[in-house]
């Protein structure tokens, strides 16, 4: 990596930290400010919006400092459609995170605004997928649904970022594992992804890292719905400048780097079709939720998850080396792993354990065999001890009375 690009992320970084106390500030003014609640876990108001620091020093970052790292155009600034395109579809994210973390707005009111967003880069910036290639398939050209499932894509991994934002520094340090992983990835393993997408992912690691000091338990700052929006938009269109053209490897790696927001937000919509409520029905009982009521402080409880996400990362490292089938074995034990963890500290109830019931019943039963087996083996031993026994005395006996 070239040195200017090396300094201009550390010159990133020092902007998202200068700034983020003129946005702490800003918060208060506006009123984007989150009151204790029985939902919340912060005990004194706390300013939100702490994301837009993230999104003008990532911005700053890209339109001036690294402008001849990005694609070049007839636009402002000599840059590219691609470029302008995808600031478009982060004003609109944004513009959405502001408003929500001022006025709070419905969840229909905040999809919107994704998919707005969503919509914009599609066709302005050409983020899409085209094609996927599918193991024993061969290549499926996408067509007219290359849209909705682009849209899906973005609209998931958006609102799973989202949801996994409920402790001091949990999304932050989480997407920053994430991101890192993702840009290591496509710069040895992905070929098909473009060095300027590095260098953009790069960037928005350094404007995290610099915010982070300010968000970590004790935080001084939320990220809010501005910030949880755009990191969660932004991963979701780096993964999808990987994806143009999709294989079976390329669509693993995006989902195993994001497993721990992924897997919160699929097994708590799990949980709510379970309980009969709507899937936008908030509630505690999400990852970190249940990590603290199980005894974990704050602190402990974001590290933990810290290292659950590297572990994720790790594991996606090893699908680029890995044959088909290898990660075809990989998958279905990490999903296996993934059920057993989920069950074990009552993700979707603590009462619903299947694959733990079944491995216990396994267990038992084998375990009810050996037992009776063995106590059939010993009841035979001690049978035939006894008959010893009294053959013994019946032959003393005669001796002593002869």
């Amino acid at each position: 990596m070239r040195f200017e690009i090396i300094v201009s992320l550390f010159a990133t970084m020092l902007i998202s930290a200068v700034l983020t106390p003129f946005v702490r500030r800003l918060s208060f003014w506006v009123g984007a400010v989150d009151q204790p609640n029985a939902r919340r876990v912060n005990k004194v108001p706390m300013p939100t919006m702490g994301g837009l620091a993230i999104f003008i020093a990532f911005n700053v970052a890209l339109l001036l400092l690294l402008r001849d790292q990005m694609p070049q155009g007839d636009l402002l600034l000599g840059l590219s459609w691609q470029v302008w395109g995808l600031f478009i579809g982060e004003c609109i994210i944004v513009t959405t995170g502001i408003i929500d973390d001022i006025f709070e707005l419905k969840p229909r009111q905040k999809m919107l605004g994704i998919l707005l967003a969503a919509v914009e880069v599609y066709f302005v910036a050409k983020v899409q997928l085209t094609t996927l290639t599918i193991p024993f398939f061969g290549t499926v050209q996408l067509g007219l649904w290359g849209l909705p499932i682009t849209l899906l894509w973005i609209a998931a991994i958006t609102n799973a970022i989202n949801l996994l934002d409920g402790l001091d520094g949990l999304a932050t340090g989480v997407s920053i594992i994430a991101l890192f992983t993702t840009g290591f990835t496509g710069m040895f393993f992905l070929p098909s992804t473009n060095i300027y997408v590095v260098i953009m992912i790069f960037t928005l690691v350094a404007a995290e890292i610099g915010f982070l000091p300010y968000n970590f338990f004790p935080a001084r700052i939320y990220l809010g719905d501005t910030g949880a929006l755009f990191i969660g938009f932004m991963i979701s269109v780096f993964s999808l400048s990987g994806l143009k053209n999709a294989t079976f490897i390329s669509v693993l790696i995006p989902v195993m780097i994001l497993g721990v927001p992924i897997t919160d937000t699929l097994y708590a919509m799990l949980r709510r079709m379970l309980n009969r409520e709507p899937i936008s029905h908030a509630d505690k009982r999400h990852l970190h939720h249940r990590l603290m009521q199980m005894g974990l402080t704050h602190r402990q409880t974001v590290l933990v998850i810290y290292g659950i996400s590297l572990i994720f990362s790790f594991i996606a490292l090893l699908y680029p080396i890995s044959t088909l089938w290898g990660s075809v074995l990989l998958t279905v034990g990490i999903l296996i792993g993934i059920e057993l963890f989920v069950e074990a500290i009552g993700l979707v109830g603590e009462n619903r354990t299947p694959l733990l019931n079944g491995i216990r019943k396994i267990v038992s039963s084998n375990t009810s065999k050996s037992d009776s087996i063995h106590l059939k083996e010993e009841q035979d031993e001690t049978g035939i001890t006894q008959s010893r026994l009294a053959r013994h005395r019946k032959s003393n006996k005669k001796g002593h009375d002869s």
